[in-house]
């Protein structure tokens, strides 16, 4: 897929304007849309990190739809193609929430994450 539909396919998931998506990667909305558009050659490694940091992407998903690298290991599925790990429904809800709820439920997750197979279900 070529960066530009992978860009706006991620961006559209997450139900992010070329406005929103561009502010956060600290890009003009002019080079997305140039972007999006496949109207760009060669983007920088730095601009490629920053979107798949906002669209909560692996770097290497943009980096492999700009050409820059072929597809080996980490979360690649059975077609050799790298996907998106978590869940873009959730991704939404967690984009609308003000950046202190956000910070809460990330601890929360983290404990989640942290706590044992027997805490977690109830055993003392």
């Amino acid at each position: 897929m070529a960066l530009g539909k992978k860009i706006r396919e991620l961006r559209e998931e997450l139900g992010m304007s070329q406005a929103q998506l561009s502010s956060s990667a600290k890009l003009s909305q002019g080079y997305l849309s140039q972007l999006e558009n496949d109207e760009v050659q060669n983007p920088s490694a730095a601009v490629i990190h920053r979107l798949s940091k906002v669209v909560h992407a692996d770097p290497r998903l943009l980096m492999q739809a700009a050409g820059y690298l072929e597809t080996h290991g980490g979360q690649d599925n059975e077609n050799g193609s790298l996907e998106m790990t978590v869940d873009p429904e959730l991704l939404r809800f967690m984009s609308r929430l003000p950046r202190e709820q956000q910070a809460h439920l990330l601890q929360l997750f983290q404990t989640i994450q942290r706590r044992t197979p027997a805490e977690a279900s109830g055993a003392r």
